[in-house]
């Protein structure tokens, strides 16, 4: 019996067990894997604030503003590779698993080298367009240079990260995260500043630490993946699957667009709110800073939550096991609702403390950003829901329509509730248009979402591929056949 047959349990198999439990399990080391990568950018920036200065704070924001741009079309592509090759461990296809993670990897390195390097040369055009300031300009300059040496390591670190998800492993990616952000937040000040015998680098060593933290990281991981033979090892004939193929790569741009478009309409729509914030003064800057500093560790359970949703139902849809999925998004739901009103209500009570430690317990921003938490952190609980939603017919290949009720969302609800309630609400309209825009997400996703016409699609494309996978290679399992 061939490998993709075999009815022996595999590895990372998310279709076997209760869903509830399996879905917490799954989703924790995601959460804890988010959780420290925002605690190292903190941490960073703290080095870099209190080692160099203001100036120097500022290159490593400007330099972090086009990183995210580059990483969002990163994250784009490792989502459909997430998704197809979830579905095809589901499917017990695992030679297709790995074709289709070959072709993310090749396709993404590829890209990554060509941003490494026009980057390069690039930079001080960049960091003209984003109109830095002159004292931060050289610095940034420094900075964003090391960042994009550093680019093709972090961004096949992803793509490696989120092929394993899918193939049911979150476990990995979280001890090789805790690993690049120990390595970072150790040598980030013994190069800045120098130690023993490593020398005086300033910025440049900020950048060189994250260099440093990824590629050793990457490397172990690498090997990891070897020593303990996890499934999308490639070995052998099937490293020609770095070479893109062109059905696989069809399927990773045509998904992955839409999802990295995803990332820069949030993006986008987060400087718009800063612009409205800044007319409302310096206090008020100050303290949506702050508020937003909470609202990233708010969030980051429907993003974990989202993701393993995402990779379960996919697992789901490559099994056939269509039934599963309501139970699943059901399941995710309570998760969420549990979880993010957990840290929702935590920082509420404690918001003053929390604020504090960015603002000082005397700043006269302390209790606007009191108000602006109690106003507008409510709305990641319906952001978690949505997320949910989508996550599953993510799975099922349904990129655009998240990305249409996204746009609606944040620019036409958004914005047009702000204007029109402006004048009588005041700046109190900018932190209601928060809740407003996560509730009309959430109808339009929940519409959706019971629609059957996407399942319907999904099940087509499923069994479409299902067909000519049995006819390759032949079903004596009989696992292609539908379960409804």
């Amino acid at each position: 019996m061939s490998e993709n047959a075999s009815s022996k349990p595999m590895r990372g198999d998310l279709t076997q067990g209760p869903i509830f439990r399996t879905l917490i399990l799954f989703s924790l080391p995601t959460l804890l894997s988010n959780s420290l990568q925002s605690l190292n950018g903190t941490v960073n920036s703290i080095w870099v604030g209190r080692l160099i200065g203001e100036n120097a704070l500022a290159a490593t924001a400007n330099a972090n503003i086009i990183m995210f741009l580059v990483m969002s079309a990163a994250f784009g592509f490792g989502m459909a590779g997430t998704v197809k090759i979830g579905q095809r461990y589901g499917a017990r296809d695992i030679d297709g698993a790995r074709r289709t993670f070959g072709t993310a990897v090749g396709f993404c390195f590829l890209i990554a080298l060509a941003v490494a390097m026009i980057g390069w040369f690039g930079a001080p055009w960049l960091l003209d367009a984003l109109g830095t300031p002159g004292g931060a300009w050289q610095l940034a300059l420094d900075y964003l240079r090391m960042v994009f040496i550093a680019i093709p390591f972090v961004i096949i670190s992803v793509i490696l990260t989120m092929g394993l998800r899918g193939a049911g492993d979150a476990r990995t990616p979280l001890i090789f995260m805790g690993l690049t952000v120990l390595l970072d937040v150790v040598v980030n000040p013994l190069l800045i500043t120098g130690w023993g015998p490593l020398p005086e680098l300033g910025i440049t060593g900020s950048g060189l630490s994250m260099l440093i933290a990824n590629l050793i990281s990457f490397a172990a991981m690498i090997a990891y993946v070897y020593a303990k033979d996890l499934p999308l090892r490639l070995r052998g004939a099937e490293l020609a699957y770095l070479k893109p193929s062109r059905d696989e790569l069809g399927f990773i741009i045509a998904k992955g667009l839409p999802m990295g478009a995803q990332m820069l309409l949030m993006s986008a729509a987060g400087i718009i709110v800063v612009g409205l914030v800044n007319r409302e003064g310096l206090l008020m800057t100050a303290a949506y800073g702050a508020a937003m500093q909470l609202f990233t560790y708010i969030q980051m359970p429907a993003m974990a939550i989202g993701g393993a949703v995402s990779a379960m139902a996919a697992q789901y849809i490559g099994a056939r096991q269509w039934h599963r999925l309501d139970a699943l998004t059901r399941s995710g739901i309570i998760i969420n609702f549990a979880m993010t009103g957990f840290l929702t209500v935590a920082l509420l009570l404690f918001d003053k403390t929390a604020l504090s430690l960015f603002l000082g317990s005397d700043s006269a921003a302390v209790p606007i950003g009191q108000h602006i938490q109690l106003l507008a952190s409510w709305n990641f609980i319906l952001f978690g829901v949505t997320m949910v939603y989508t996550a599953t017919m993510r799975a099922g290949g349904v990129v655009i329509v998240p990305l249409i009720i996204l746009g609606i969302a944040l620019y036409p609800v958004r914005l047009g509730f702000y204007y029109l309630t402006y004048d009588w609400l005041g700046s109190d309209a900018i932190w209601l248009s928060f809740p407003v825009s996560a509730l009309a997400a959430f109808l339009m996703a929940w519409w959706y979402y019971r629609r059957p016409g996407w399942r319907k699609r999904a099940i087509a494309e499923s069994e479409a591929e299902a067909r000519e996978q049995a006819n390759t290679d032949g079903d004596p399992a009989g696992r292609f056949a539908p379960n409804v």
